[in-house]
Parts: C-alpha cells; sequence; structure tokens
C-alpha cells in the first residue's frame, strides 16, 4: 500500500520542538487540566477540598499534592503559605485557554474518542505529544514525503533505538503510520499528526517568555534540578515565561459544568493516583 505525498506544515516545521515540550511538561500529569479549569471556571480563589469536590475519582489529598505542583511550576499562585491558604489561576495559568482550546479542537476533529468530558479530552491530547523527541520526530515527517526509519533518525538527531521507541508509541497514538506492511516500509504522518500545526504554534505562543515576563519565585524544586544535574530547559519557562492574562478557559471545555462528587471508594482513588504519571 501507498501514500501520497503530505504538504509540508511550515507550522510543525518552524516550532522550537524543546520549548514545546517543555511546555507541555507542565500540563501534562494528571488532573493538571482538570484543576486548571476548574478554578478558571470558578473565577476565584479556591481551597483544597472546593477544588477536589468539583474532582471525579480523584482524593483531596492528590488534589493538594498537584495544585502544589502547579505552583511550583507557576501555573496558580497562592495567598500566603498558611496552612489551607487557597489557590487561584497565576498570569500563566490563566492564559492556557487558547492552548486547551487549541488541544480539544484537534481531539475532535481526528482522535475518535467518543463522549467525553473536555479536560480529559485535553489531557489524552497532551498525553500523546509530551515525550521527549516525539516533536522531532513529528517535524522530520513533516517535510512532505515518506520517510524510512534511518532517515527519520538522522533528520531527527536521535538514535536508532531512541527513535524506534518513538515511532511506536506515535503509531499507538494515532500520529504516524506506515506505508506498507513490510519491514523496511517508509513512515509517514497521519491526518492527525498533520493537523498538530496550530496546536504547536498555540504551545509555543504560551510558553513564549518574551511576551511578558514575571519575576521568578525562588523554588527548592528548581534549585535541586541544577544541584542534580538535570537540564534547566522546562524550568526556563517555569521562571521566566508568561503571557497576559487572558479571558478564563470556557465551561464549555468541560461536558458539563462541575458538580461536587461523591467520594469514591480508597480502593479507586489509589487507581487513579497510581496512574498519574503519563
Amino acid at each position: 500500500m501507498s501514500a501520497p505525498a503530505q504538504p509540508a506544515t511550515s507550522q510543525i516545521g518552524f516550532v522550537d520542538a524543546q520549548r514545546v515540550e517543555d511546555a507541555l511538561s507542565l500540563i501534562a500529569p494528571k488532573w493538571t487540566t482538570w484543576s486548571a479549569q476548574t478554578l478558571a471556571q470558578h473565577g476565584g480563589p479556591m481551597r483544597v477540598r472546593d477544588v477536589a469536590a468539583r474532582l471525579p475519582f480523584v482524593t483531596e489529598q492528590f488534589v493538594g499534592k498537584r495544585l502544589a505542583q502547579m505552583h511550583d511550576d507557576g501555573l496558580v499562585t497562592r495567598a500566603g503559605d498558611r496552612r489551607g491558604a487557597p489557590y487561584q489561576l497565576s498570569g500563566f495559568g490563566d492564559a492556557l485557554s487558547p492552548v486547551h482550546r487549541a488541544l480539544s479542537d484537534w481531539s475532535h476533529m481526528h482522535l475518535p474518542l467518543g463522549k467525553v468530558a473536555g479536560a480529559e479530552r485535553v489531557e489524552d491530547a497532551v498525553r500523546r505529544l509530551h515525550l521527549r523527541h516525539s516533536t522531532a520526530v513529528i517535524q522530520a515527517l513533516d517535510a512532505g514525503r515518506p520517510m524510512r526509519f534511518v532517515h527519520i533518525a538522522e533528520q531527527a538527531g536521535l538514535d536508532n533505538s531512541f527513535t524506534r521507541q518513538r515511532l511506536i508509541r506515535l503509531q499507538l497514538d494515532g500520529l504516524v503510520t506506515r506505508t506498507g506492511p513490510r519491514h523496511g516500509d517508509p513512515y509517514v504522518l497521519t491526518a492527525a499528526g498533520r493537523a498538530l500545526g496550530p496546536v504547536y504554534a498555540a504551545v509555543e505562543h504560551w510558553s513564549n517568555p518574551v511576551a511578558a515576563p514575571r519575576p521568578a519565585p525562588v523554588r527548592v524544586a528548581a534549585a535541586r534540578r541544577t544541584l542534580t544535574g538535570i537540564p534547566p530547559g522546562s524550568d526556563g519557562i517555569r521562571t521566566s515565561a508568561a503571557l497576559r492574562r487572558s479571558t478564563a478557559a470556557p465551561s464549555s471545555l468541560f461536558s458539563h459544568a462541575p458538580q461536587p462528587q461523591p467520594r469514591v471508594p480508597v480502593a479507586v482513588a489509589a487507581q487513579s493516583a497510581s496512574s498519574r504519571g503519563r
């Protein structure tokens, strides 16, 4: 089976792949989008217990941990350090609305998820896109022609083993396909992969530090990364990237307005918490 040549999509080819992935890593953890959209819909400070009351199948303790991480990442602010102080979206977190909209629109158009809540749709989309060097592989294939494995690895600047892992994952996520069943048949982007330009553009714009720099808070997490030699790419976004405030995320991103949910059994909550790493 052969596939027609694909037109190149300049929005994909010209985005800063590392910046996009660093930005996506901030919103990739499970329940981050749910928490951000709950705060946006409420429109003001909320205590942990109030956020947890609007989120299904997640414990109050885990919501507290997620909001604390979002605070470290600059997505939310807190009125003081006292125990129980409420959270609200920062300017950086409030400016996520266009990113959520781009991810939701792309998912609606290209992913057969059925009827799911808008926040879950966004989190599913981020799960497919945030892994390191996935963007580089997609950019290589966006050149507009089918490519063999070795050429993808060379173009993306990755070793063969890592390229193979990424291609397998991207195929499972519906972003890449092969032009035939034989070993060595070239790869192409799917329609979903080719349509990622607006998503990447929205994410890169949101993460752009020149849009509206903000003071960098001193954080233990960032210092620990520096001491342990972890590359500072994502911290650069966390500490210097912000946009001017935009309108809060529209309630239409939820399939329905969040309502207080009955507390779920401990076993179910534990299963939810254990799967949060994506």
